[in-house]
């Protein structure tokens, strides 16, 4: 054969010969895998966490196609010349390098997510005052009016001067020798009394811990609250408070329960955020409902937080002996007040009252 004829069959079997499959760099590879991962994701992007995070949905409405290669550019990358494959292969991985980039960027630009916001409840007022409750709609009552006394010496005293330092006259802890002496209904009675202030705001504390009674007082349901702060230094006070539809009137629920109650109750965790809530807002008054005073150790130590105490004592059934060994246990704290509780009626008094002020 000659040398024309062996050329000639070359050309033809060249020519005959299929063009091989183009072969993916890892590049684009992953170029096409970041293209349809993007694709996929629009509607996420459609609901920003906030208006910052507007260039991530731009980025995510490229379409797949725009990174895609068609088979007319396959085919061409595969019969290109070895300067022009590494320019493509230089292209491919600067495009997928920029596809990398893109959801870090978005990443970016979604908002670190911050405090919650105090969760809203709303109190059923009506039921409160049919259960004999001071509420603002309930009128000129006798009940209204005691708390109404009640309450006058303890908002005198509570912006004042500490007796102790360390101890804000601004928190007020409402206890009983023993339980069922009325010592939740006078704390609820004595923050939605404060609360009806012009100048004052209220924060009612469950910190009966092992009995929580406010919520279920009030026909709600439990909720995370004061012992979940101390136990998880990732809580935030905002996270369990609860704002409430008497606009100046907050509530921090007792929590999960837990053995080591008295031991959180007296530490540096408690004391610091007593502090915080004390001083967070100037016009702020705490009230705690505390634990009665015979029968847990947790009260004593929540009183050594407290600038004043008001011990409820009930009519008629609680003993001068009980009321003295209470006494006896908050020595060393100043301010010490009583309500007596469950007191009869005086035959006379509610229509003269009416007679004089109606």
């Amino acid at each position: 054969m000659s040398i024309i004829e062996k050329a000639a069959s070359r050309i033809d079997h060249t020519r005959n010969t299929p063009a091989p499959a183009p072969v993916e760099t890892d590049a684009q590879t992953d170029a096409q895998t970041e293209a349809q991962i993007l694709a996929l994701e629009p509607h996420a992007a459609a609901v920003p966490a906030s208006p910052v995070a507007a260039p991530a949905a731009a980025i995510h409405a490229v379409p797949l196609e725009t990174f895609a290669p068609s088979p007319a550019e396959s085919a061409a990358a595969a019969v290109a010349s070895a300067t022009a494959s590494g320019a493509a292969s230089g292209t491919a991985s600067a495009s997928a390098a920029s596809l990398h980039a893109a959801p870090a960027q978005a990443r970016s630009a979604r908002p670190a997510s911050g405090k919650h916001s105090a969760r809203k409840i709303d109190l059923d007022l009506a039921r409160m005052r049919e259960a004999g409750m001071v509420t603002a709609a309930s009128g000129r009552t006798s009940l209204l009016e005691d708390f109404r006394v009640i309450k006058r010496p303890l908002l005198k005293r509570a912006f004042g001067e500490a007796a102790f330092p360390g101890r804000p006259n601004n928190l007020i802890m409402v206890t009983s020798s023993l339980p069922g002496e009325g010592k939740t209904y006078c704390a609820i009675n004595l923050a939605m009394s404060i609360a009806m202030e012009l100048d004052h705001t209220v924060l009612l504390v469950d910190a009966d811990v092992a009995r929580p009674s406010v919520l279920r007082t009030l026909g709600l349901p439990a909720q995370r609250g004061l012992m979940d702060i101390l136990i998880d230094d990732k809580l935030d006070l905002s996270d369990v408070m609860l704002r409430t539809n008497v606009d100046t009137l907050s509530i921090l629920p007792a929590g999960t329960s837990t053995p080591r109650a008295t031991e959180l109750l007296a530490s540096s965790t408690m004391s610091n955020m007593v502090n915080e809530i004390a001083n967070r807002y100037p016009d702020r008054v705490v009230i705690f409902d505390s634990p009665p005073l015979l029968l847990t150790s947790e009260s004593r130590v929540l009183a050594s937080h407290m600038g004043q105490i008001v011990m409820v004592v009930e009519a008629q059934t609680t003993t001068q002996h009980a009321v003295k060994e209470s006494l006896r246990q908050l020595e060393g704290c100043s301010n010490v007040n009583l309500i007596y509780n469950k007191a009869r009626d005086i035959p006379g008094i509610e229509e003269t009252y009416d007679y004089h002020y109606g």
